[in-house]
Order: structure tokens, then C-alpha cells, then sequence
């Protein structure tokens, strides 16, 4: 019997995507500027090579390790979103509403600094001089945008060649600093001596754990796309861990490349140690290799975040959270009112600036949204038992109460570090739950209803 609700039911998204975007997805939302930029600040903290290695592999063991009681809800609750319908299965609509809008504005904000990183990027390459960087921002989104205007297809190929583009560029790089002399004219900046003082202190080594935490955030990105990739029961597990490894990998690699040419000593402290190894390698035209592979990344990932907010708000409108507007789907498969939304945020936060205040204060929504995940994996195992799961963690529920006693940490380390920002965060998070409180209705779904659990 056909069901009455299904058959009138609006266009939904197209799954259309497999495996290869799934891990694309994972490994381009991961792989960035972090990594040519972060090598530095951990030299500050941590001065043994093995340590540094040993670190970046347990960057990578930690991602793991929240991955599983993610994925395991993400298999669960296969809908588009991310962590917002877990969320908002496990908790009920408010908390899944305050997990879809730090999610949300967590994307926006961080597109807007990215796409200014890259306007900066663009003028370190001579080009464009006399445009601002804000205004290469808002030309970079507004080419994102109209890429993910077309349709599911068009952007997903994209994202898919970009990360294999990025990856292989890392490698070749990597293999040509192995190639190198070791220690060849390492350069010894006076501020490097300055900053080495203080490499043995707790401040120091835990600058270095969170700049390596979030150097591989963005290896959840593959539940934002469970309404659209396919057979996502498993090829959302596939990508997440199969995307982590592969990146811990890379990071293992690239840094063993950076100290195979360059001292713990000679990159501390750098804001380019990537980049330093590669001018002692390649000379003057070192700079502008790691520069173009910069911008590339830069653009690639405001791709993929353009690509996953919209999802966010499709999701919460279909669940009545927002108005149903955003629910709707171009044929191509886009959310064309939720890439709308998003882009233009991004735009005029790049273009007033306005972003610095809300990247300062953003990145323990990451932490918390990864955190209420993991709580959600717990009550729905034991709330819906019978709930489906074509993945279930390991351990249960020890490994998901380590993941979220890792992520509580992890955010009491940056309030401490800079309550201010820490306050600014909880007040922007918490901003618009007066109003979703007052204005939603009892009934969920809204006047336009909800779609069915599944």
C-alpha cells in the first residue's frame, strides 16, 4: 500500500553521492592551512621529534575514538544535518535546534575567515592588488555559490576532485622535502630563540594539543550528507573512518617531511613551518608553492562548508524548527534558499569584517556539538534499543564517555585560556532560544508537519 504522507511529500534531497565523495568530504573538511600553519605552534610545546610524530598520531587516534559513538548515531538516524537530527532524536527539538544553530553559524562564520584567509593568500601571490581581501572573500562565495546552485552533482564532483587534488599535492610535497639534505640552511630567526623559553610550559603543550584537535576538525562532515549519499548504513562509517585514518596519515607524513629538513628548534614558533622547510628546499619559489596549495585548500573547504550548512536548515525545516521555505529543493538537488542564507551571512561578515569577533568565539560550538552527539549515542541506545544500528561502537557506552569527557575538557581549555571568548560563546549560542522557544509550536512540525521517523 502506498503511503498517503510519502506520496505527497515535497522533493526530498537526491542520493545520488557514493563512497568517493563521502571520504572526499572527510579528508577536504580536514585537510587545510592547519597543517602548514600548526607544526610550529607544536614545536613550541612539545621539542622531541618522536614526540611531535607520537602527538599527530594520537590527534588522530582521538578523532577515531569520537567518531565511533558518532557514527554509530549517524547510521542511526541516516538524515541530513550533521549532528542536529541526533540531536534532535535523542533530546527533543530544543536541543536539536540549539545543536543545528551552532552548527549553522559555526559553518558561516568560519567561511567568512576563510575566504578572507584566501583574499590574503591571493595578494601573497602579487595577484589583485588593488582589490581588499574582503572583497576577493565575497567574490570566492559567490562562486561557491553558484557552483552549489547547480545541483547535488555538480558540487559533489567538485568537492571530490578538489580533496584528491589537495591530498596528492601534499604528498609530492612531502616526498620532495624527504628527497632534501637534512637540516639545509635552516633558518634561525631571533624569535624563535624567544619563544623556545617558555617550550616546557603546561600553557605551551596544551597551545599544542588544541591547535592539533583542531587541525583535524571536520572529520564528521560525511553525516551532513546521509539523505544523499548512498547506502549511508555503511558508507557513512566507511568515509568517517576510513577519511580520519587517511588523514592522520598525511599529518604523520607531512610532519616527519618538515623535521626530516628542519629542527624542532628551527620551526617553533613559525606561522608557516610548512612553508619554511619548503623554501629551504625548493628556494624563493617555496613560498609560492605553499602559497598556491594554500589558496586551493582555502577554496575548497568554503566549498564543502557552503555544501553542508544549507543541509542544517533543510533538515530542521522539514522537522518544523524553521520555516518549511528552507525545506524546499531545487530539481538539481540543491537547497537553494538554505545556500542562499548561508552564503550571504558569509558575505557580510567577510565584508564588514565582523567576522573576527564571532571566529574568536566560536570554536567550542565544534566541541560542544561533537559533545551532544555523543550523549545522544548513549540515550538512544538505551532509550530505542531496537533502533537500528548498522554500526555499533565498541565498549559501549565506555568509549562514548571517554569522547565526551575528551570534549568537555577540550572546551574548559579554551574558556580558561580566554574566558571573554568563552562568555561571547555561550551568549551568541544561547541568543536565539527565547525565540524558538516562544514562537515554535506545541504541536512539532509546525503548520507544515514533519516527515515520519525512519
Amino acid at each position: 500500500m502506498t503511503d498517503r504522507h510519502a506520496a505527497h511529500a515535497p522533493p526530498g534531497l537526491l542520493r545520488i553521492l557514493g563512497l568517493v565523495f563521502g571520504l572526499a568530504v572527510v579528508v577536504g573538511g580536514m585537510v587545510g592551512s592547519g597543517i602548514m600553519r600548526a607544526p610550529g605552534v607544536v614545536a613550541l610545546g612539545i621539542t622531541s621529534p618522536t614526540l611531535i610524530l607520537l602527538a599527530w598520531a594520537a590527534g588522530g587516534a582521538v578523532a577515531l575514538l569520537s567518531a565511533m559513538p558518532l557514527v554509530e548515531a549517524g547510521a542511526s538516524v541516516p538524515r541530513a544535518g550533521g549532528a542536529y537530527p541526533i540531536a534532535e532524536r535523542a533530546f527533543g527539538p530544543t536541543v536539536g535546534f540549539f545543536t543545528g544553530w551552532i552548527g549553522w553559524l559555526q559553518y558561516v562564520a568560519s567561511n567568512a575567515f576563510i575566504a578572507v584567509v584566501f583574499g590574503e593568500y591571493v595578494h601573497r601571490l602579487g595577484y589583485a592588488a588593488h582589490l581588499s581581501s574582503s572583497i576577493l572573500a565575497v567574490a570566492l562565495i559567490v562562486v561557491v555559490a553558484g557552483v552549489n546552485w547547480l545541483g547535488t552533482r555538480i558540487s559533489g564532483s567538485s568537492q571530490s576532485l578538489a580533496s584528491a587534488i589537495k591530498c596528492a599535492a601534499f604528498i609530492i610535497l612531502a616526498a620532495i622535502l624527504f628527497a632534501s639534505p637534512r637540516g639545509a640552511a635552516a633558518p634561525a630567526r631571533a624569535t624563535h630563540d624567544a619563544a623556545l623559553i617558555g617550550i616546557t610550559t603546561i600553557g605551551a603543550v596544551i597551545m599544542a594539543i588544541r591547535v592539533i584537535y583542531q587541525t583535524y576538525a571536520g572529520w564528521d562532515a560525511a553525516i551532513y550528507f546521509s539523505e544523499e549519499v548512498k547506502r549511508p548504513d555503511r558508507n557513512v562509517a566507511r568515509a568517517t573512518f576510513g577519511g580520519i585514518m587517511a588523514v592522520t596519515v598525511l599529518y604523520v607524513l607531512v610532519n616527519a617531511a618538515v623535521l626530516h629538513v628542519l629542527s624542532p628548534a628551527a620551526i617553533a614558533g613559525s606561522a608557516l613551518a610548512v612553508g619554511d622547510a619548503a623554501k629551504v628546499s625548493l628556494g624563493p619559489v617555496g613560498d609560492t608553492v605553499i602559497t598556491a596549495m594554500g589558496l586551493f585548500s582555502l577554496a575548497a573547504i568554503v566549498n564543502l562548508q557552503t555544501m553542508a550548512a544549507p543541509r542544517i536548515t533543510f533538515r530542521m525545516a522539514r522537522d518544523g524548527a524553521l520555516p518549511k521555505a528552507f525545506g524546499a529543493v531545487a530539481p538539481g538537488g540543491s537547497p537553494r534558499l538554505g545556500v542562499a542564507v548561508a552564503v550571504a551571512a558569509a558575505a557580510v561578515f567577510a565584508a564588514t569584517g565582523s567576522y573576527e569577533s564571532i571566529v574568536r568565539i566560536y570554536v567550542p560550538w565544534s566541541m560542544a556539538g561533537i559533545m551532544i552527539v555523543c550523549l545522544a549515542a548513549i540515550r538512544l541506545r538505551i532509550a530505542e534499543p531496537d533502533l537500528p544500528r548498522p554500526y555499533r561502537m565498541p565498549l559501549f557506552p565506555w568509549i562514548a564517555i571517554g569522547a565526551v569527557v575528551v570534549q568537555e575538557t577540550l572546551i574548559a581549555v579554551v574558556v580558561w585560556d580566554d574566558p571573554l571568548a568563552g562568555l561571547g560563546s555561550a551568549m551568541v549560542a544561547l541568543a536565539p532560544m527565547p525565540i524558538f522557544l516562544a514562537f515554535r509550536n506545541p504541536a512539532v512540525g509546525g503548520a507544515g508537519g514533519r516527515e515520519p521517523r525512519r
